[in-house]
This record gives structure tokens, sequence and C-alpha cells, in this order.
């Protein structure tokens, strides 16, 4: 098979016919199936979702061409006057190429004068193969200023980073570890391919009961701190020299980089406070217009090491300067914040609640402050991105929801120690500094005739029915969508989708991304199950679930998993299998797996509480999943088994892996397991000592430290937390066995048929 450059065109060797790929990859859409039912009782008989997960800005493969951008100038995108679809493969030109048919609505457009071109003998245009918005699934346009807030250019975005300087993080070297390795990952600030240097701009602050603002100026000999003491109604003047170009002020970041770990060495300061410091964050990078300094809530000086040393020092303009742009907050956090201001929070882990209705409680939050947070950041392009290192519990439930809603990530380090932990700390930190992001975006998704999308689970807020908010969205963050059918769909024009992103590059550009699908349509049930797909299915299941124990009590949500999963089989074993014999459990080829997966669902954390996991590591796992895309529920829920003593050294492939199982486990092997969130090497307790001593460099399994990474040894109490991975045995506090669940769901589709 030849590919040509536009990574869509394929042609076929021994074949005249050029097939045009007019679809988006998979890595940015996943469907539940790829073959939608005509009618609505049809669904409703299958019980199969109909659902789409899709991944906006999914990581192209460097061997592969990035997305083709379109620049119309001033006149922009063109799109359907009636349902505002972007031109895409999809639509139909007739009349000479004067208009075209949209193949979403069947609305007929004129085709704009700049636009025009002349049809060939099969009716396609003469450039078809020269414009990506013709030919291909994914592209981008440039957008015109109606696309941008006050029909303005939007400015370059900024990363604001806001430290926790309370007592444990100073004594455990946490603080000093940040700011050392700031220095160097400030080099690698995301920008545009074709720039030398990032337009990001970057802001500090620090925190305990207060909040400390930095001026970096490049001229600065240098930093000077600013002290808000009202954390009730936090006043941010954004003036000249907060929000700083890296690059020119690198002298006096470096500076204050260097003195924070010391301005803060001797506090005693234990509390903390929250929601100010998002507060905070937002203000500085949302439109504000003039406002005066407020002597009573602010002090003015250069470094907190100086004041002691006699004097204040107003360094910066008392009247302030709107920064007017979208950015990311990264927040250095370690305590449950009991300092009194909004969002104050009290301890209120109570195991009792576990198995109860209230149960759903716990993964609440505490207060709708939080809530009301979020929408005010979504509202002004404010992401917000956790990292947290709490000894004790945190309140996850409330301190994660920002995160969740503004398309931020929030990570977790329990107990955090620099000398275990700092490695796997720095490694998130400076993939989520440097990694593909793009802010303040609205998606909307347009289907075809027949159908609409009708509910959204992912990194969003929403207004309304249709728009999707995010703060920002990067390329690990999916977006999952239902669908339901409001009308019959032909098998002969199929289904159609269509996701627009628009949002601002790094570089300040205002942009629309473009993904386009079209599926079949069938009126025969065997058809939707051939096309099914297990992993994105899981995917849907999981985020359907899990936002459903915000609601429900976890029980009811297990029992509806398992009788939609009865249900879905049992419409596949009533019309499409051929007469079995009883005792037989029909499974489609393509959902051979789903009863293991659906069985690790229904034994996770979230659904399944354990005595030895906190509420804040349940709470966590709730929201990590809600983002996920399908390739990493897949592996999150099913962990991956590797038995590296069948390891080739001399080949650089992994070992194939076995089935998440103690059966498959031997006392001579060692294996690594993998989630995605967690990763263990189990030894067996007769590891061969060549073995051992080519890993460890110690002589025997005896030797081996564990507490040099997460090593599990056989036979110890550690490997209690091991063994809850092994998804397919029965689960230490509940949960079946793979074996057991397919004789459970087999008993279920018996009594459904009769």
């Amino acid at each position: 098979m030849l590919t040509f450059p536009i990574a869509d065109v394929l042609i076929e060797e021994g074949e005249e016919e050029i097939v045009f790929l007019c679809n988006a990859s998979p890595r940015y859409i996943r469907c539940t199936t790829y073959c939608f039912p005509c009618t609505s009782d049809m669904a409703k008989q299958a019980q199969l979702p109909l659902a789409a997960v899709i991944k906006p800005f999914a990581t192209i493969p460097s061997n592969e061409t990035p997305l083709y951008l379109v620049n119309h100038g001033e006149t922009g995108p063109v799109r359907c006057n009636r349902c505002k679809a972007y031109m895409c493969p999809f639509m139909q030109f007739i009349e000479g190429g004067r208009r075209y048919q949209c193949g979403f609505c069947s609305c007929v457009n004129d085709v704009p004068p700049f636009y025009f071109q002349h049809l060939d003998h099969i009716g396609r245009r003469l450039d078809h193969y020269e414009k990506p918005e013709l030919s291909l699934g994914s592209y981008e346009y440039v957008a015109t200023l109606d696309y941008c807030r006050k029909n303005k250019p939007p400015n370059p975005p900024a990363f604001i980073f806001m430290i926790d300087v309370s007592y444990s993080n100073i004594k455990n070297g946490l603080v000093k570890l940040i700011c050392e390795e700031l220095k160097t990952m400030l080099e690698k600030l995301p920008k545009e391919d074709q720039e030398e240097m990032s337009a990001i701009r970057v802001g500090f602050i620090t925190y305990n009961k207060v909040l400390h603002f930095f001026n970096v100026k490049s001229n600065l000999a240098q930093p000077q701190m600013m002290v808000v003491t009202d954390v009730g109604e936090v006043f941010v003047p954004l003036l000249d020299g907060f929000l700083v170009n890296y690059q020119e002020s690198q002298s006096v970041i470096h500076n204050l980089l260097d003195q924070i770990p010391e301005m803060f060495a001797d506090s005693n300061e234990n509390e903390t406070v929250f929601a100010p410091v998002i507060q905070a964050g937002m203000e500085a990078l949302k439109t504000r217009k003039g406002q005066g300094r407020d002597s009573d809530r602010s002090e003015w000086g250069p470094t907190a090491r100086s004041r002691r040393k006699g004097g204040w020092v107003s360094g910066w303009e008392a009247e302030p300067q709107a920064a007017d742009c979208p950015g990311k907050l990264f927040i250095f956090h370690s305590s449950l914040p009991t300092a009194e201001a909004p969002g104050k929070l009290k301890n209120r882990d109570d195991k009792k609640l576990i198995n109860t209705d209230k149960e759903k409680i716990l993964f609440q939050p505490q207060t709708n402050v939080y809530d009301s947070l979020a929408k005010d950041c979504v509202a002004h392009g404010c992401c917000v991105t956790l990292f947290l290192f709490p000894s004790q519990y945190v309140d996850v439930a409330s301190l994660g929801l920002v995160p969740q809603l503004t398309g931020g990530t929030l990570y977790k380090y329990n107990n955090f120690q620099v000398h275990l932990d700092s490695q796997q700390f720095l490694n998130d930190l400076r993939n989520d500094i440097e990694k593909k992001i793009g802010f303040d975006a609205i998606m909307r998704v347009r289907t075809s005739t027949g159908f609409r999308a009708t509910d959204f689970f992912g990194g969003i807020y929403m207004n309304n029915t249709t728009d999707v908010e995010m703060a920002a969205i990067d390329c690990d963050k999916a977006v999952t969508v239902e669908f339901k059918h409001d009308d019959k769909l032909s098998e002969d024009s199929g289904a159609l989708i269509q996701c627009a992103v628009l949002y601002t590059t790094v570089s300040g550009q205002r942009r629309l991304r473009i993904h386009n699908l079209g599926l079949n349509c069938s009126s025969q049930l065997a058809d939707l199950y051939k096309s099914c797909e297990t992993d994105a299915l899981i995917n849907f299941f999981a985020k359907s679930a899990f936002k459903a124990v915000l609601h429900q009590p976890l029980k009811v949500i297990r029992e509806i998993l398992v009788n939609q999963t009865a249900h879905m089989l049992a419409c596949y074993r009533k019309n499409c299998a051929n007469p079995p014999a009883a005792s037989q459990l029909i499974l489609p080829d393509s959902m051979k797996v789903l009863p293991v997966y659906m069985n690790c669902l229904l034994k996770n954390c979230v659904l399944l509480g354990r005595p030895e996991l906190s509420t804040d590591e349940r709470a966590y796992q709730r929201q990590l999943v809600m983002t996920m895309g399908v390739a990493d529920s897949q592996l999150f829920f099913y962990p991956q088994l590797l038995p590296l003593h069948t390891l080739d050294v001399k080949s650089t492939k992994l070992p194939v892996a076995v089935r998440c199982s103690e059966t498959c486990l031997s006392e001579e092997g060692i294996f690594l397991l993998a989630n995605g969130l967690n990763m263990f090497l189990w030894l067996g307790v007769s590891s061969p000592p060549e073995l051992i001593q080519g890993i460890f460099n110690v002589p025997s399994f005896a030797h081996v430290n564990t507490d040099m990474l997460t090593i599990i040894k056989q036979r110890e109490q550690p490997e209690m937390v091991f063994r809850q991975l092994l998804v397919e045995d029965k689960g230490l506090y509940g949960g079946s066995s793979h074996v057991d669940f397919l004789y459970y769901i087999h008993k279920e589709i018996c009594q459904l048929l009769n």
C-alpha cells in the first residue's frame, strides 16, 4: 500500500481508484459501535450505548504530518447557513460548483465567490486534493475576530506557579525541590513549532494563611514581594512585572527561586488557604479595569529577607494593568485548608458511611464554593492543575473539583519523600508544562439529522445543553459524548459526527480544530454487534457510573451495570446467534472481553470500597477516570502484567503480557504490573539469583531493598495491595472472579430469555 504525503489519502496497488479516507483518526474519535441502529426502538432493544470518546488534542506521532492549517483570511471558515457545520468532506457540491448541500442538515448553500471552483466529470471539485477540509478527516482553521472575545485578538496565555510554603513543605524539602527544578523546566515552556521562544508569560505566588505576589520585572535588581493578608476578598493589583517573559526576566526569576526556600525557612505556619489561591490566580489573568492600590490590604516590598533588614521599597506602579489573557495555574498544595477563608474545610472522613446509602456524600464537594469558583475560572479561561502532597486527609472531592471542571489535572503523591518520590513528581510536572494544550476552549458536537448528542462526560463545564466549555484542553483529555435518536436514520446516508473545538494557541492565535466521522447505519441488530468496540464501551460505562456516584447508592449503580451487560448479551443471543445449547454463554466476537472488563469496573475502589484505601484515594481515582481516553481507561481497569523473567535482553521488545491473575504468577518469576497510575515489580520467592543480581545488583531475594521503588515480595504484607490489581481473581474485600462473574451473567441472560 502506497501512502501519499497527506496522511488520510491512500492508493491501493493494482487499483486505479483513489480511496479517500475522510474520517478522523481513531486517536481523535473512538465509538462504542461504528454502525448505529436506524431506529430508537432498535437502540432500546439492544441497550447498547451509542457514544463517542473524543480526544481533540491527541498526540500526533513524530513520523506523521501535523494537522493542516486552513486560512481563509477575513472571511473565515465556510459554514452551513442553517446548522453551522463547517466545510468538510461530507458536503456535496452541485450546480457546477456554485452551491453545496450540507451533509448534516441537507440545506443547500451558495458557495462564497472566493471559494468557487469548477467540478470534474464525477461532480467533485477540481481542487479536491489541494484542500484539507475537502479530503481529510481532521484539520484546523485560523479563526477570525468574530470568534474572539470582544472581537479582539487574544493575548498569549500565562502560567502562574503557586507554592504552598507552610511549615511541612519547607521542612521536607518540597519547596526547595520545586524552586530548583523550575529553573530548568521554564526553559521548556510550550511554543509553536516555527517560533524560537515561547510567548507564554509566567508569574509566581507563594502562600500559607496569606498570599505573597512577586514582581520579577526584568529591570529589577532583585524581586519584590507584595503580601495580601485579607484572603476573604483577594485583591490582586495586576501590575507591570507580575506576568513576564521568562527569557527577559530569567535572572530575576532565578534570584526569586533561590530566595523562596530561605525566605520562609523560619516559618512555623501550618494553616493554609486554598480557594483564595485559585481566586487570586484567576483575578490575575482576567480583564480588570484600572483599580488603585489598596493600602489596607496589601504591603509592598522587595522580599521578606530584605524586609527583615529594614524598610519597604515600593517597586510597582499604583495603577494596575489588565492581563486579559487565558492561562493555567500550577498549584503545589499539601494539607486540608483549615485557615479562616472562603473554601475552608473540615475533616469529614467517615468510614462508617461506606456501603450505606450516604456513601455518595464522600464523593461530593463539602461546600459549593469550589463549584462556583470552577464556573468563574472557565468563564475567564483559567485552567487549574493541582499537585497534592498529602500526609493525611485533605478532601480530594472538594479540592479536586476545580481542576476537574477547568480541564486541568490532579496529581497526588501520598506521604511525599524527596529521596523516594521526587523523580515521579518532576516527570509529571515537566510533562504537564510541556504538553500540547489549547486555552479558553469551546467544543460543539454536531450530528446529521436523526440523532443528537445528549450527554457529556469529562473535564468540562456546561451552561447549556450544547456548548462544552473548557478553560483548557490538553493532549491527554477526552470528552465522552452519548447520542440518542430523535428520528430515523437511513442506511443509505449513514450518520455523521463533526466535533469543532474553538481555542487559543500557546502563541495567542484563535483557531478551530475540526474532526469528522461518518458511521454506517443498519436495520439489522447483528451489524451493531459486529462493529462494537469494547474498550470504548468500558470508557463510557465507567464515566457514566462515576458521574452517578454523586447522586445514587453504589449498590444501585453496580446493579444497573450488571443488568445492562446482561441485556446487551441477551439481545445478541436471542436475535443474532445460532440456536445454542442452553448451557452455553454466547458472546459476539467484538465483545468477547466485555464481561472481564465490566467485572474490573465493578471491582474498582470507586464502586466498591476497600478498608485499606482512603476516601481521598477513591475520590482521586474517580476524578482521574472522568477525563481519560480509551487507551488510558483500558489499561487502568485491566492492568498489564509482564513476565520480565522471559525477557530477551538482546531484543528491544517487551515480553507478551499474561492474564492478570494469580494463576499466571510463578515462584521463579519476576513480573511487572502497571495500570497507568501504579507500577509494581513482583518478585517470586524462588526468583533466580542471577536475575536478582542482574536487576538489583544484590546476591539474593532476601537482599532486595523494597524501599527503592514499589517492589513487592511474594508472601510479604505489601503483596495484598498488588493482589487487588489481579483483576481476574476474586477481590479480597468483595467482587467476583472472572469465572464467577461469567457464570452470574450467564444466569442473568437465561432469566431474561425465559
